[in-house]
């Protein structure tokens, strides 16, 4: 029952969060379409800590109310002009999430291997109890969705700070690369793939923390390599990295409106980041 209402919320969450985007494309429906997204998002927060396995309630509680009343003085502070620098850190922020939670589903995999050695899974927290009812094959899955979340929160962490940095003048605007240019970037994405095989067959963390460092580097070195005039378009690349991340997170933790959302930006960002490409002569 308590999934049933759950997903129920989810699927009038999604709507919402649907109506919203479509109502950011003109001016006259926008104010409406942002309320959409305030109460889409409030009901998503209400019916994960309302749902089943919800924990750390008081935690929870005093998390969402300081972010949002930093988010809420650091939005007044801001002036319109100063919009873009806001995005980009906010998009970095969405890309160390979702390497945070990749991370921790790591982690539980982990703990439940640990436990079953022990002889009681008994003692799990929530989401390690989700993880201990999976099959090997799942958890190989499960492994391979982290790996990828934080592949692309990794770059999308140090790509919107760069992007944030340039766009603010704290970082110089002119295109800067390494000697050799993308081949670096080629380099640590092949270092990637390498370390996905050795996680897969591993499920060692060593990999996982090495493919964390090229991600970080492939984010940094792609987004200094632009130059500052460009930037209006790279914020909305790296908007849909922020989209992709988050539906990875969302596979790696099974929830339906994580992953929805995140494709939801995703494709969005990287629609406006072609037509804005196109507009540019990019």
């Amino acid at each position: 029952m308590e999934n049933g209402f759950t997903t129920a919320v989810y699927i009038v969450a999604a709507v919402l969060f649907i109506l919203s985007l479509g109502g950011l494309s003109n001016q006259e429906s926008a104010k409406r379409a942002v309320w959409y997204g305030i109460f889409g998002m409030g009901l998503a927060v209400a019916a994960t800590l309302l749902g089943p396995g919800s924990g750390l309630w008081l935690l929870s509680v005093i998390l969402i109310a300081a972010g949002g009343i930093i988010g809420y003085f650091i939005a007044m502070r801001v002036q319109m002009t100063e919009m873009p620098q806001l995005v980009a850190a906010m998009h970095s922020l969405v890309g160390l999430a979702a390497v945070f939670v990749g991370y921790n589903a790591d982690f539980a995999i982990d703990v439940v291997n640990a436990a079953r050695a022990g002889g009681s899974l008994d003692a799990l927290g929530t989401f390690a109890a989700i993880v201990a009812h999976k099959s090997p094959v799942e958890i190989a899955i499960l492994r391979v969705e982290l790996f990828l979340g934080v592949f692309i929160g990794g770059i999308t962490f140090t790509g919107s700070v760069v992007a944030f940095g340039k766009l603010s003048g704290k970082l110089t605007s002119a295109a800067t690369k390494l000697p050799g240019g993308h081949l670096w970037n080629a380099v640590a994405a092949l270092v990637s793939v390498l370390c996905l095989v050795w996680y897969f067959n591993s499920g060692s963390i060593l990999p996982l923390v090495i493919m964390t460092a090229m991600s970080f580097f492939i984010g940094y070195h792609l987004i200094m390599g632009i130059g500052g005039a460009d930037m209006p378009v790279v914020v909305s690349m790296l908007n849909s990295y922020s989209g992709w991340a988050a539906a990875a997170i969302g596979f790696s933790l099974g929830n339906d409106l994580l992953i929805v959302v995140g494709a939801l930006v995703g494709s969005s960002g990287a629609i406006l980041s072609y037509i804005m490409c196109k507009a540019m002569n990019r």
